[in-house]
Formats: structure tokens, C-alpha cells, sequence
């Protein structure tokens, strides 16, 4: 990310290559205070807009101090070098264009207080054209958005991380939603267009939770699911793409297509199903497998809710990660930011859709005092359980 200049900064003095969006914030001020009138040509941005303090405050000075009615041949050159000179001669010499900068510069000090009048003069400097104001305007607004979706995506992957959260899931969610808001904002800006997709490269998966908490959890689910196979159809809302192994994917796939065949399910039979699909490998023990397979817990669907429910954030974590890469690529225009973004968004609606399934359902039966090695194994699970039991919502 560039380096954000400090109001005491001296912009034009300062030998720094800053991003294009800097040399439009520069050209639209100068523009803006060399004739204020072609404020009325602004539109879609605010202070907020821009990507330094001193930028921001003056543009909102700008806008909060009355125009003057200036004539077409206003001496601006002469105008600045009376502010800059601020002696009594200079002060009396000034028309009401140097008035209205005066009121400028000490509004906009209030807020960067090392703004001087050669800051101003420089702005003024930089402008390239002041016919050209709606243009920069534009260039302001995308790169806006860009660093409003940033920042509504890099909240989306802190929430998905962060374990002291007393309900990670539903946290993460509101988050999502924030961000959809801000890209329904952005396309609402800047409308559609054709083009081509973003093709900024997604970023390596990224370990979310502890791998052996969450395979020995899919491995209980998939042994008590083959002791207790009925239970399968209890969790259409769980898909092999919430598995964090890939062999735990695969055999629930197996488990699943089984049960939907309605043919015998145990260990033997599932083991079967992942050789005919070529699941297994010769480095998988088939003893092992075996053994696991045949030591079911004591509810498969609250072991189901809990790999969901860490597939949720690891959802949200990943898409948040790759909004995140599109605004880091330069080269993405706001539309294209629209459009990936909207993309990787339609992975949490999906899991939603399916998180939302499995906690308005039947409820889960589960107690912290039970385990896997005390809980009785014969018999199906109550259907009731206590508020306590619940995975947080």
C-alpha cells in the first residue's frame, strides 16, 4: 500500500513516485481553487474519497466555504501571492477570490493544521486543465471503492480468524453482509459494462483452524454415520467441500451415495464404494480405515454442524482473501471488482443457504459432559437438547 503523506508534508517538495489517484487528488484541488465554480461539476465523492488528510481537508473546506462570484479575468497568480505574502499591503490587496482562500486555507487548517498557503499555490500548479474536473472526479471515486471494498473484505477475513469470538458464525455473516452493501454500492456507481473477468490470481489456501481437532471430529462423523447410516439423510446440507481432508471428503461422498442407493452401509461397504471411486490410494491403511469406520459417537449431526460450522468461516476467510487480491491489483477497473467480488460472495450465500438449513432443523443432541469414549454407542440419539448444546447461531 503507498505511504500516506502527513499534513505537514510539503506534497509538491517531496520527491516520492505516488499512484495516479495522488496526481488527481492534486489536479482536482487545483482545479477546484483556481475557480470554485467547477465544484457544481463534482459529483460521487466526499472528503472520505480522498487518500491523505491534507487532501481531505481541504476538499472539505471547499465545499463548506461560500464560492465567491468571480469574473472571468481574476488574477489567481497574483491572488496567491498576496495570501503567501500575508502582509498588511498583501491583505488589503485582496479581492474576494484571496478572501475566499484565506477562509479555505484556515477551515482546512483546522483539520491539518501544517497546511500553508504554498501547499495551495501548488495544487493550483499541478492542475494539468480545470476543464477536465469531472474526470478527475471519476478517477477519485473508483479508487474510493476500491479502498472501501478493501477494507470491508480485510474486516470479513479478521472476523473469520478471530477465535474469542462468542459466535464466530453469525459475526462473520453480518460481515458478509457489509461487504455485499459496499459492492452493491460500488455497482450502483459505476455502471455495467463489458469486459473482461478479473484475472488477478487467487491467493494459496490459508490454514484456518487446528487440522487435528477438525479430522478427528470428520472421522468420528463418518463412523458414527456408518453405524448409523439413516442420519446421512439428516445432513443434505453437508457436502464433501466441507471436509478439511481430503480422504474424510471422499468417504462421505462414498457414505452418502450409498445410502441414497439405499444398499448396506458399514466399513467393509464403504471402503468398497472409495476403491470403486478411486478414493483410495496405496499409501491409505485399509486396516486403519477399518478401525476408524467402526467406532461411531454419540451424535452425528452435532459432529456435522461443527465441521460446518468451521467450513463457514473457512469460507468466509477465503473469500474475504480473495476480494482482498482484486483490490490489490491495480489493474482492476471498478467494474471488475464488481464482478469478481460478486462471484466469490456467491460461495458464502451457498454456505449460508446451507448453515441456515442445518441450525433451523432438527436440533442437535449434544452435552460438554459427554465424550466420544463414554457416550453409550447403541441406539439413536434424543431429539431434544438443552439450550446449552447448541452451536452459537
Amino acid at each position: 500500500m503507498p505511504r500516506t503523506p502527513q499534513p505537514d508534508e510539503d506534497d509538491l517538495a517531496t520527491i516520492t513516485s505516488w499512484p495516479p489517484v495522488y496526481y488527481a487528488e492534486q489536479a482536482l484541488l487545483g482545479a477546484l481553487l483556481s475557480d470554485p465554480q467547477h465544484l457544481a461539476d463534482v459529483t460521487g465523492i466526499s472528503p472520505e474519497a480522498f487518500s491523505t488528510a491534507s487532501h481531505a481537508a481541504v476538499f472539505a473546506a471547499i465545499c463548506a466555504v461560500p464560492a465567491p462570484a468571480l469574473a472571468d479575468n481574476t488574477d489567481y497568480a497574483a491572488a496567491f501571492a498576496a495570501l503567501r505574502a500575508q502582509s498588511p499591503s498583501g491583505l488589503a490587496e485582496r479581492t474576494e477570490h484571496i478572501v475566499w482562500l484565506g477562509k479555505v486555507l484556515t477551515t482546512a487548517r483546522k483539520q491539518a493544521r501544517g497546511l500553508t498557503a504554498a501547499h495551495l499555490h501548488g495544487l493550483i500548479s499541478a492542475c494539468p486543465n480545470p476543464r477536465h474536473t469531472p474526470a478527475y472526479a471519476r478517477i477519485i471515486a473508483a479508487e474510493s471503492a476500491r479502498r472501501r471494498l478493501r477494507k470491508a473484505a480485510a474486516r470479513l477475513v479478521h472476523t473469520a480468524r478471530e477465535a474469542s469470538l462468542p459466535h464466530p458464525v453469525p459475526a462473520a455473516l453480518a460481515e458478509a453482509d457489509t461487504l455485499a452493501s459496499v459492492v452493491d454500492d460500488i455497482a450502483a456507481a459505476f455502471p455495467a459494462h463489458s469486459g473482461p473477468l478479473p484475472r488477478t490470481p487467487a491467493p494459496p489456501p490459508a490454514p484456518l483452524h487446528d487440522g487435528g481437532e477438525a479430522a478427528q471430529e470428520e472421522r468420528l462423523l463418518l463412523a458414527t454415520c456408518t453405524a448409523r447410516p439413516a442420519e446421512v439423510e439428516q445432513m443434505r446440507w453437508l457436502t464433501p467441500e466441507d471436509f478439511t481432508h481430503p480422504l474424510h471428503a471422499a468417504l462421505w461422498q462414498c457414505l452418502t451415495a450409498l445410502v441414497r442407493r439405499d444398499v448396506p452401509v458399514d466399513p467393509v461397504t464403504v471402503i468398497w464404494e472409495a476403491q470403486q471411486r478411486g478414493a483410495l490410494s496405496a499409501a491409505d491403511d485399509h486396516r486403519h480405515l477399518l478401525t476408524f469406520l467402526a467406532e461411531p459417537d454419540v451424535s452425528a449431526l452435532y459432529l456435522g454442524e461443527r465441521i460446518l460450522h468451521r467450513s463457514v468461516l473457512t469460507t468466509a476467510h477465503h473469500v474475504g482473501r480473495r476480494i482482498v487480491a482484486f483490490t490489490d491489483d491495480p489493474a482492476n477497473t471498478p467494474y471488475q471488482l464488481v464482478v469478481g467480488s460478486c462471484r466469490a460472495l456467491a460461495e458464502m450465500t451457498a454456505i449460508r443457504a446451507r448453515w441456515h438449513h442445518a441450525t433451523t432443523s432438527t436440533p442437535t443432541t449434544w452435552s460438554p459432559r459427554r465424550t466420544a469414549r463414554t457416550a453409550p454407542r447403541a441406539g439413536p440419539p434424543p431429539t431434544t437438547a438443552p439450550p446449552t448444546s447448541r452451536i452459537a447461531r
